[in-house]
């Protein structure tokens, strides 16, 4: 059998496209792979600009007269021109208690409840 350079040109020209696949089928796995990772760094960033601009927001209304005014409301402190008001309740206050009704209920004799549980009530 003679050696054929063209049956080994074809069998090298295969191995060497086999070679090149496998290396386009990982270089395609790690665009994947780094597609995947972008969208979700994209996600993350996107989430730290939200809550920077939520925080800006904040700190902007903190410095704002508004909420010096409602704090100081809260904490009871009063304008120059205003007067405060304390209710201050008379002495020990204590509430009225509610009477609960009280049932009265008559004694029997042992007879009548006989009479009344196998004849039932008479008028």
């Amino acid at each position: 059998m003679k050696f054929n350079w063209r049956n080994a040109l074809i069998a090298l020209g295969l191995i060497l496209l086999m070679v090149l696949l496998v290396d386009f089928n990982r270089r395609m796995e790690d665009m994947d792979r780094m597609n995947t990772q972008l969208d979700t760094v994209r996600a993350q960033a996107t989430e730290v600009m939200q809550t920077q601009v939520a925080l800006l927001t904040q700190v902007a209304y903190a410095n704002s007269d508004d909420s010096v005014e409602q704090w100081a409301y809260t904490n009871k402190w009063v304008r120059v021109d205003e007067n405060p008001i304390s209710i201050v309740p008379l002495g020990d206050v204590t509430p009225t208690p509610i009477p609960s009704p009280v049932s009265q209920t008559t004694d029997l004799p042992k007879w009548r409840l006989w009479l009344e549980l196998f004849f039932g009530k008479r008028q």
